[in-house]
C-alpha cells in the first residue's frame, strides 16, 4: 500500500507538514479574532487577480490596525511555492493573516511578528446544474450593520455569515441575502450580488458598505468595457424582487445566477442574457491572463 504524499502548507517563513503546522496559543487571530483572509483560484497554476486579492488584504490591515510584518512579495512567493510542493494546478487557495502572538511580558519592546498560513486544495467547482439552472437563495433575518468597523473586510469573525450559510442550505438554498439595518440590499454571505432592472446592471455601491469583492470589480470593469449600462446604487427589496435577472460573484464560483429567492421566481426563472454575456467575459478574462 503506497501512502497518500503529506499535504504541505505553508506557516509564517516556511512549508511544513500540515499535520504538524502549529501557531501560538497567544496568537491574537485565536484568542480575538483579530486577522484577515483572503480566498483566492488557481487556474493552471496562476493565481487570478493576486495583485487586486493583495491590495484588499493590505488595505483592510490598515484599515482596522492590523500590522502585517510580511510584505506582498513574499506573500506571493509564499502561493507559488505551496502551489508547487502540494502539485496543484487549479486550486482553491486560502490565505489567513493574523496579529500574530499577543505580548505578555511589558518589558519586551519588540513589535509581534504577524501570523501567516497559506492552505491549498484541488477545487470543487458548483454544480453544473447550478450555472444551468440557476441557484437558490434565501433572505437571511440577520442585518449587515453599517456602523460595525468589520463590515466590508474579511475578518476571521466569520460566524454570523457562517450561521446564516447553514439555516440557507437546510432550506435547501445555495446562498443568503443580507440586508442592512437600514434596510438596504447588501451582499451574500460569501458574495456580491447583482441585479438587471430592463438592461442595466445594478448592485449596491461600496458604501453600503460591502465587500470589496475581487469578482464584483471585473463584474464592473467588464460591463463598462463592454459597454453594458450599469450604475452602483442604494437597492431595497422592492427592487430585488422586481428584477429580471439576479446573479452573484466571487472569486471561487465567479458568476452564478440567481432563478429563485425562497418561493419568489426570478424573471422566466432561467440564467438571463446579461448574466450570460458577463460570465462568458468573465471566462475570457480568466484565458487572457493564462497568456504569456
Amino acid at each position: 500500500m503506497i501512502d497518500a504524499p503529506t499535504e504541505k502548507i505553508f506557516l509564517n517563513d516556511s512549508l511544513v507538514n500540515s499535520d504538524a503546522a502549529r501557531i501560538s496559543a497567544h496568537d491574537a487571530g485565536l484568542l480575538h479574532g483579530v486577522g484577515l483572509f483572503e480566498t483566492l483560484r488557481a487556474y493552471q497554476r496562476h493565481v487570478f487577480c493576486l495583485d487586486h486579492h493583495l491590495d484588499r488584504l493590505f488595505d483592510s490591515a490598515q484599515s482596522l490596525g492590523i500590522a502585517i510584518t510580511q510584505d506582498r512579495a513574499f506573500i506571493a512567493t509564499a502561493i507559488a511555492d505551496l502551489l508547487a510542493a502540494n502539485g496543484l494546478n487549479d486550486a482553491r487557495i486560502r490565505l489567513t493573516l493574523t496579529g500574530g502572538p499577543l505580548l505578555h511580558n511589558r518589558e519586551d519592546d519588540h513589535a509581534p511578528t504577524s501570523t501567516l498560513i497559506v492552505t491549498a486544495a484541488p477545487i470543487q467547482p458548483y454544480p453544473d446544474a447550478y450555472y444551468r439552472q440557476g441557484m437558490t437563495v434565501v433572505i437571511t433575518a440577520y442585518k449587515q450593520n453599517p456602523d460595525d468597523p468589520a463590515t466590508g473586510h474579511k475578518t476571521l469573525n466569520y460566524l454570523p455569515r457562517l450561521l446564516a450559510l447553514q439555516d440557507a442550505q437546510k432550506k435547501q438554498a445555495g446562498e443568503a441575502l443580507w440586508f442592512t439595518t437600514a434596510n438596504r440590499l447588501a451582499e451574500g454571505c460569501i458574495s456580491n450580488v447583482f441585479i438587471v432592472h430592463g438592461e442595466k446592471l445594478l448592485t449596491p455601491p461600496l458604501d453600503t458598505p460591502v465587500l470589496p469583492g475581487i469578482a464584483r470589480r471585473l463584474t464592473l470593469d467588464l460591463a463598462k468595457k463592454n459597454h453594458i449600462d450599469h450604475e452602483e446604487r442604494p437597492l431595497v427589496i422592492k427592487d430585488l424582487l422586481n428584477a429580471s435577472e439576479v446573479f452573484l460573484t466571487n472569486s471561487i464560483m465567479e458568476l452564478m445566477p440567481v432563478c429563485r429567492i425562497e418561493r419568489h421566481r426570478v424573471g422566466n426563472e432561467k440564467p438571463g442574457p446579461v448574466y450570460q454575456k458577463l460570465h462568458r467575459l468573465y471566462k475570457d478574462a480568466v484565458q487572457q491572463s493564462l497568456k504569456p
